[in-house]
């Protein structure tokens, strides 16, 4: 199916998000990638003591090694995460690109809140992620910091000077506030020709807004598109075919949030962590 009849397929974006409007019909055909190749350097930092044995539990789900080797992340090179959160690859990705390579966080603003709880929230969370990269700098090496906070601030350094920018989980949270579009543009504007934005979000079946949590792949790929990246690969790596994605508190009612408490528990224990899209696209050229 042509571009311009799939864009012309989509719902606008809102100050709520997105709602799907893709037929199952319309699926966005991807390149299949073969189990990458995990180098030795990647193993070790994955392996590494380093990490707490909290955020090792979940490598059963998250697929680290596989995930960052999917997306071709070398240790010699310059990688922006952004929103790194409580810094769960952050552990990974730091310690890795320390030696020859540089880790950037687009952290969250750190500036003293003003307006709402969700802007306290996040300003704690990253003075948290701060202290952090501080106490554990012998190990994580010296580590940049850019400021990610749509809509005021979305530069991620200068243009086209990354070879990776990653983002793990965070789409919904941009699409609930309709900053969605500025992430992607600012992604492509700081990488350099031939350098990937790789993604990881829960996904979403036909029909689901971002509320849920949930974000519908086939609209990714035509936002990535409309921004000038293409799509170069995709993977099954964090996929979950047991997750239904029909949970009373949409996707935090399973692992690791567990947002029902007791109620149900051991069924979304039983279920796992969400059903994930990870995506690779390329900056093919300057836009």
């Amino acid at each position: 199916m042509k571009r311009n009849m799939m864009l012309g397929a989509l719902i606008g974006f809102s100050s709520l998000g997105f709602t799907t409007s893709v037929l199952a019909a319309d699926a966005v055909p991807v390149k299949q990638e073969a189990m990458p190749q995990i180098n030795a350097a990647l193993a070790k930092a994955v392996a590494s003591e380093f990490r707490s044995s909290e955020n090792k539990l979940r490598d059963n789900y998250r697929h680290p090694a596989e995930t960052l080797a999917f997306f071709d992340i070398k240790p010699e090179q310059t990688v922006i995460e952004l929103w790194p959160g409580g810094g769960w690859y952050a552990e990974i990705l730091a310690p890795y690109l320390a030696e020859k390579g540089q880790y950037v966080a687009a952290n969250f603003e750190t500036k003293p809140a003003t307006d709402t709880k969700q802007s306290a929230y996040y300003q704690s969370a990253g003075l948290k992620f701060e202290k952090w990269v501080s106490d554990n700098k012998a190990s994580v090496g010296n580590v940049q910091f850019v400021t990610l906070d749509p809509p005021t601030k979305f530069s991620l350094g200068k243009d086209n000077s990354a070879d990776h920018v990653l983002t793990f989980r965070n789409l919904h949270n941009w699409a609930m506030k309709g900053e969605l579009e500025g992430v992607f543009k600012a992604a492509h504007d700081v990488l350099k020709v031939g350098g990937s934005f790789g993604v990881v979000e829960h996904r979403a079946n036909i029909g689901m807004a971002a509320e849920s949590g949930y974000m519908d792949q086939n609209q990714m790929v035509e936002l990535a598109h409309k921004y000038g990246f293409e799509l170069t690969a995709s993977s099954e790596i964090n996929a979950n075919p047991k997750d239904s994605k029909n949970y009373p508190k949409g996707v935090w009612t399973l692992p690791p949030r567990l947002a029902m408490g007791d109620q149900d528990k051991q069924k979304y224990i039983d279920i796992g962590e969400s059903d994930r899209m990870t995506l690779k696209f390329t900056k093919t050229a300057a836009k």
